[in-house]
């Protein structure tokens, strides 16, 4: 689907096939959503393109973008997580920034007020993974510590026992170990340094894998088959 130049071809013709996007050859990494997409290339420089509804490609206006447009001047960003019309990313200094969409506090600044270019959220500089799902925000730190924020749902989405929405990063929980976490549409996954793997929030259809099909407001700890 190249509805709104998401494919970032320069059209919004629909694409069958893996089409080249530009002549660059030096993308580093790259974070897809349902409705835009953001890039990262070796000199640190980001990128986006796709639906920019409520400012989520971070390029101050709001205008649809058919092709990769330059974000901002900064050459350090290390790490990105496109969400639900907003997005996340982490510079090499471990600075947290976040823009777009902020109906739920998902962008984490303690507003609910929508950023058009890349914000700065709280003062840590110790951020090193995000995560993103529908309208929530996941990240660690550099003490393996999990944090959450964003719409909390019926589903307990964030992991704080609660289904309260966070408005700032949130500890989830003690442990201190956590090193890779994934974001769903209601659910999340995280994997601590042992190798055991954590799901958490809506479970309707089995997908935290715990063998059941109930929400879970915390972290549960997923058996091994």
């Amino acid at each position: 689907n190249n509805y709104n130049g998401r494919v970032g071809d320069g059209t919004t013709t629909n694409r069958s096939t893996p089409t080249r996007i530009g002549t660059a050859a030096d993308w580093k990494d790259v974070s897809a959503s349902l409705y835009h997409t953001l890039a990262i290339n070796e000199k640190g420089e980001l990128y986006a393109w796709g639906s920019n509804n409520l400012g989520a490609l971070g390029d101050g206006t709001t205008t649809n973008r058919s092709t990769p447009t330059r974000i901002g001047d900064a050459a350090d960003w290390k790490r990105i997580a496109a969400g639900r019309r907003f997005s996340l990313a982490v510079n090499t200094k471990g600075e947290l920034y976040a823009w777009g969409r902020n109906s739920y506090g998902q962008l984490g600044d303690g507003s609910t007020t929508d950023r058009n270019t890349p914000t700065r959220i709280g003062t840590a500089a110790n951020w090193t993974h995000i995560a993103v799902g529908r309208d929530h925000s996941l990240a660690l730190n550099g003490k393996g510590e999990l944090y959450a924020w964003g719409f909390n749902g019926g589903s307990g989405r964030l992991g704080d026992g609660t289904t309260t929405s966070r408005k700032t990063p949130t500890r989830i929980g003690t442990a201190s170990d956590w090193k890779i976490v994934s974001g769903g549409r209601w659910n999340n996954l995280v994997v601590n340094a042992k190798g055991e793997l954590y799901a958490w929030g809506h479970n309707y259809a089995g997908q935290l894998g715990d063998g059941s099909t109930t929400d879970r407001l915390s972290p549960v700890k997923i058996a091994h088959p």
